[in-house]
């Protein structure tokens, strides 16, 4: 059997199929994406082939155009080739997987299998993406051979972003296809789960069930929508978008197809009930009130504010202010343990509405045991990974206490399942033990502990920590980890991992330590974001005392500091993920390689509190863009330049690796990890293939600056965008500080400067900024209220 993946077939290209098609895409896979050939087509298109594969093709232009993106890379869709489900058939041939994601129907899909088995491979794994129908009943009608080789792969929407997939054997499916599966899984970056053939496997069962008990606790307890979205979000560990904007995203026609789902087929469950939706959300349906690609749903956008559906009225209003007790006492507490645990407390109605859609669903998710999945961590993972929560359900209930949980639930006349006060009895209190190294969970068939298996290219620095003789330094905002085979690791852990004057410290003794006792030097953490940017606080409380000395010096220290990475005399590498901003951006062009999780989203966005690069972004944005023309000096750098200084101008972000790729944030040649539990081992091996390949530091090199004369092209350029009313005085003031630095400062074209001038440019500017009110007032807005002010 074919172990490797190249060829992949997608058939159906819908919203589900076409996203999949651009995903494996995205992982280098080459995929035939086929659907049917249109029903209505005229007498004239029945033998074009464009008009034949006109639903793939459709298919494939939506994904491209879709929002959130579903392509990393637009140009990877030259690897997806439409066609059709009569026509293109024998290209299944090639494939090594074959995905189906047509219709939920059980009619529909046998008869999809029944045509294509002619055309399979005998070593294809064949793969559904349903999400819940019977995978018996499915691959009922497959040769008894290819029942062998027939799995679910359930990914969830949008499939790039959404980190889980639920791997689900048929009856016959052989193990080593559920170990193909989870291997082409974790490829694709996935989480993977192990669920059993049940109505809407693990996620949606659970997830179904919460949501479907919010509704009905809600109507018990005569709550609004937007009540109920305050507290069913953050302060109970659950996504931003809380209940009823989540059921908005998803689509409301789909959150009630799948409560039906559940409904029709779960005729044994002992709260079927819950999910028999209520009147009125059908009558939301059946009006078009969709959600957001219906333009409302629960909540509805006019202008810039955000209306809420009026149950009662059926009409859209503003929404009402929400205010309760328990849930002021949440803010502030980041552990969403002890968020959870804090609103539980409270004896108000958002506490009391918490604590019952909490505890219901924390029992009814214990009476599944052994029905959608074995274990506790499959199901927990399965809710972090599908529907975004902080912690699963059983995670959750650790930090609630147990046995204190348990008491109360009983008081209330819940059923607790019988293994669950067992545990209890046993005297272990808890689901999970243990060490993040040696972390174990409560085996429900042995009643045992059991060692929880972390991947081998799963490197937890928390885990790694744990040997003290791991840990070669540390200080407030960064530790210095040995990571093994002669790699150290720089981790920083300030909040949002922002540079501070115990980061630079701590840097600066990293490649220190790394050039005396190691082969190479690793960036990266095991937070939710790689960095972004500097201590904004500091620099706001300088500037107004008027410590200019103070921000130089800080500023100073952190040119020093990533100079001495570039220039270390072992290789470092960055392992970028999430926010990678201003300084923390400057970091990564900093190194000499970089491992980029695939969802880095990195950029120089100092304009959007009123300075500007200072860490040498400048400088390395002119190195990038000019490379080694600028050694050329026939060659016309403004368009050079102009885009270097576009990008830090307009706060251009990368929305993800390969967007930075093309903005120079990110090379060419360095790497991107689709798997975020693998980067700082991929990283890892990237230095390590650098340091025993022959390395060398660079050397310095001089760079021939574009000169005044076009610092004040690019300033007339911006002030016409002033005189039009795209931009404000202070966005140009700012703008030709850009082109100053970018141009080398006030000197003639072609002459040739070092990177200190550069960096010396930089710092004069920011400083020079930090004194401007209207600076100050961008800074103050960020601290205040998370957002970029315009002035």
């Amino acid at each position: 059997m074919s172990e490797r993946l190249e060829t992949a077939a997608v058939l159906g290209a819908g919203v589900m199929g076409s996203a999949l098609a651009a995903h494996l895409a995205g992982a280098g896979v080459r995929v035939h994406l086929l659907d049917i050939v249109p029903p209505d087509l005229k007498d004239d298109e029945k033998k074009d082939p464009k008009a034949r594969t006109r639903f793939a093709s459709s298919g494939l232009e939506k994904a491209l155009k879709a929002k959130p993106a579903a392509f990393y890379d637009p140009d990877a869709a030259r690897l997806v080739t439409p066609g059709n489900l009569d026509d293109h058939l024998e290209r299944l041939r090639e494939c090594d997987l074959v995905i189906e994601a047509v219709t939920e129907r059980l009619d529909i899909k046998q008869a999809l299998f029944t045509k294509i088995v002619p055309f399979l491979r005998k070593d294809v794994m064949l793969a559904s993406n349903t999400s819940g129908l019977s995978i018996a009943g499915m691959s009922a009608v497959l040769p008894p051979d290819l029942q062998k080789r027939f799995v679910v792969m359930h990914f969830f929407n949008p499939v790039r972003y959404m980190r889980l997939m639920e791997v689900v054997p048929g009856p016959k499916t052989e193990p080593a296809i559920v170990e193909r599966a989870t291997r082409i899984g974790e490829k694709l970056g996935k989480g993977v789960v192990f669920g059993k053939d049940t109505t809407n496997f693990i996620a949606n069962r659970v997830g179904m069930y919460a949501l479907m008990t919010t509704i009905e606790v809600m109507e018990k307890m005569d709550l609004s929508f937007e009540e109920v979205d305050k507290i069913a979000g953050k302060p109970m560990g659950r996504p931003s978008s809380a209940a009823f904007g989540t059921a908005d995203v998803v689509g409301l026609d789909t959150f009630v197809h799948v409560a039906k789902n559940c409904y029709d087929s779960l005729v044994k469950d002992e709260e079927r009930q819950v999910f028999k939706s209520p009147a009125w959300l059908d009558a939301m349906v059946k009006a078009g009130h969709l959600g957001r690609k219906a333009g409302g749903g629960f909540f509805k956008k006019v202008g810039n504010d955000i209306l809420v559906l009026d149950r009662k009225t059926g009409e859209y209003r503003p929404q009402a202010k929400v205010r309760f007790d328990s849930l002021g006492a949440t803010k502030g507490v980041e552990d969403p343990g002890e968020r959870l645990k804090t609103l539980l407390s409270g004896s108000d109605k958002a506490a009391q509405f918490a604590w019952t859609v909490t505890s219901r669903t924390l029992a009814y998710t214990a009476r599944r045991m052994g029905e959608i999945a074995d274990d506790v961590v499959n199901i927990d993972r399965a809710m972090r990974w599908g529907f975004n929560w902080d912690q699963g359900p059983f995670e959750a209930w650790d930090s609630l206490g147990v046995e204190e949980t348990v008491a109360r639930m009983k008081k209330d006349g819940l059923d607790v399942p019988k293994w669950v006060t067992d545990m209890l009895a046993s005297g272990r209190k808890t689901f999970y033990a243990g060490t993040e190294a040696d972390k174990t969970q409560y085996d429900v068939p042995t009643k045992k502990a059991v060692v929880i298996r972390r991947g081998d290219k799963h490197l937890s620095l928390a885990a790694l920590k744990e040997d003290k003789k791991r840990v070669v330094a540390e200080n407030m905002g960064a530790s210095l980890v040995d990571l093994g085979d002669g790699v150290l690791c720089f981790e920083a852990h300030t909040k949002l991992n922002t540079i501070d004057g115990d980061i630079t410290a701590m840097l600066s003794q990293a490649v220190t330590e790394a050039e005396k006792n190691y082969d190479a030097l690793v960036l990266g953490n095991d937070g939710e974001h790689f960095g972004a940017g500097a201590n904004l606080m500091l620099v706001y409380m300088a500037a107004q005392q008027k410590a200019w000395d103070q921000i130089d010096q800080a500023v100073r220290e952190l040119q020093d500091v990533l100079q001495r990475v570039k220039y270390a005399r072992v290789p470092v590498v960055a392992a970028p993920f999430g926010y990678t901003f201003g300084g923390g951006c400057e970091t990564v062009m900093a190194c000499d390689a970089v491992q980029a999780y695939a969802e880095t989203y990195i950029g120089l966005v100092e304009v959007g509190v009123g300075v500007i690069p200072a860490g040498g972004g400048c400088l390395r944005m002119v190195q990038r863009w000019t490379g080694d023309v600028a050694e050329v000096s026939s060659v016309d750098l403004l368009p050079l330049v102009g885009q270097a200084s576009l990008n830090i101008a307009m706060a251009k972000v990368g929305t993800g690796a390969e967007d930075a790729r093309k903005l120079r944030y990110i090379l060419p040649t360095d790497g991107v990890s689709l798997n975020r539990d693998r980067l700082l081992y991929e990283a890892k091996q990237r230095a390590l293939g650098l340091a025993r390949s022959g390395y060398r530091p660079p050397l310095p090199r001089l760079i021939r600056a574009a000169g005044i004369d076009m610092a004040r092209t690019i300033g007339m350029n911006v002030w016409g965008m002033v005189e039009g009313g795209w931009a404000s005085k202070h966005d140009a003031l700012i703008a030709s500080k850009i082109a100053y630095v970018i141009c080398g400062g006030d000197v003639a074209p072609n002459t040739m400067l070092t990177e200190q001038r550069y960096l010396e440019l930089e710092r004069e500017a920011f400083v020079s900024l930090c004194g401007e009110e209207k600076t100050q007032k961008r800074i103050e807005s960020m601290l205040t209220t998370n957002k970029p002010l315009r002035n």
